[in-house]
């Protein structure tokens, strides 16, 4: 198994080796190694409004495919838990419901909304039992406004992964954000989910690839800030107006600021915009197969559809086209590394650096 390294020093290091997005070996290992490891949006407060509401979900469907539940127990506390009962593996709650407890429709084995076992029918005879085991798994969660967070394994705390994000825009009214469903979509890309993610972290193709952007992005004060597990691109508007009226306690305030691009390791995109919040979730499907979804949620709707963050649909288009040719280039033999752009290639050195570290960990 190839140890993947990335030189530190920017201005003498490769980019990874193109076997990282060819071969399917690593596409699989990358599931424990890079995504059980790391925080996921398992949704939002609106899918547990009342106590005893249960929600049922497929982390990373198609990728991770983790069968998952939310819940809502009578003290109004949200867990998420495996969806698999404990006795034989049966999926509990196969769509969204209203309950006092979690009934295994299979056996009858029954559990409370916060996973603990409660009783089995028939299992009196058996020894050493209820075991801890037999509870259903809790993940750790992460709450942020409405918006909801969970990892399967929690090797690393959540604040190493949205502190810096939570802090920087501790100002944004996340509180106030509503769920647009009509406005969301999802976008199936024939690439790498890496080269995805690659293509969000700099902002050096924006003069070549998007003219519309480019028109209201001051591209020569386009900064990358690097953090532990994330990252900030931030997008200075040319002209006066779009901008966030941001407040004096900003570290920001006196910048025409258009967007905040925030990104999160592993797959994460946090695009705060005046209007609201794009929220853009990279989903593996297979190693040349990506899906994209774009949540968008909205505080101000009088600023839709202006400055940076108006027709994000013909954005996606042209990365798209950019990310599909890449992919396409990567299997050349001719091609195995490529080197970095000191003053605007951060954001993907930092990228490959994290995604080097936590392949090459046991």
């Amino acid at each position: 198994m190839t140890a993947f390294f990335v030189d530190p020093d920017i201005a003498k290091a490769k980019t990874l080796s193109t076997e990282f997005y060819t071969e399917a070996k690593y596409f699989e290992k990358a599931k424990e190694k890079i995504f059980a490891r790391s925080w996921q949006l398992i949704g939002d407060t609106s899918f547990v409004p009342e106590t005893g509401d249960c929600y049922p979900i497929n982390l990373l469907e198609h990728y991770l495919n983790e069968p998952l539940v939310i819940t809502k127990d009578k003290q109004s506390q949200i867990h998420c838990l495996s969806n698999v009962c404990t006795h034989r593996g049966n999926i509990l709650i196969a769509q969204a419901c209203h309950t006092s407890n979690i009934r295994c429709r299979y056996h009858g084995r029954l559990f409370q909304l916060d996973g603990k076992f409660m009783s089995m029918p028939e299992f009196k005879e058996v020894e050493d039992f209820p075991r801890p085991e037999d509870d259903l798994q809790q993940l750790d969660t992460h709450q942020w406004g409405s918006l909801l967070f969970a990892s399967l394994t929690s090797t690393r705390a959540s604040s190493e992964f949205f502190d810096e994000m939570k802090q920087r825009v501790n100002w944004f009214p996340v509180e106030k954000l509503n769920f647009r469903p009509d406005l969301s979509k999802t976008y199936n890309v024939k690439a790498h989910w890496a080269l995805y993610c690659e293509n969000y972290l700099e902002g050096f193709h924006i003069p070549f690839v998007h003219a519309g952007l480019n028109a209201v992005i001051d591209y020569g004060n386009y900064t990358t800030e690097l953090f532990s597990l994330s990252n900030l691109q931030l997008g200075i508007a040319k002209g006066g107006e779009d901008c966030f009226d941001l407040p004096r306690n900003s570290p920001d305030y006196g910048k025409q600021v258009a967007a905040f691009y925030f990104w999160v390791f592993p797959n994460m995109m946090f695009n705060f915009y005046p209007w609201g919040l794009s929220i853009n979730i990279v989903n593996p499907i297979s190693i040349n197969q990506t899906k994209v979804i774009f949540l968008t949620y909205v505080f101000d709707e009088s600023k839709l559809n202006a400055g940076a963050g108006s027709d994000l649909d013909k954005v996606e288009m042209e990365d798209e086209e950019i990310v599909e040719n890449v992919q396409k280039g990567i299997y050349s033999r001719f091609y195995r590394h490529g080197r970095y752009s000191v003053t605007r290639e951060q954001g993907t050195h930092h990228f490959h650096r994290l995604i080097a570290e936590f392949m090459n960990k046991e």
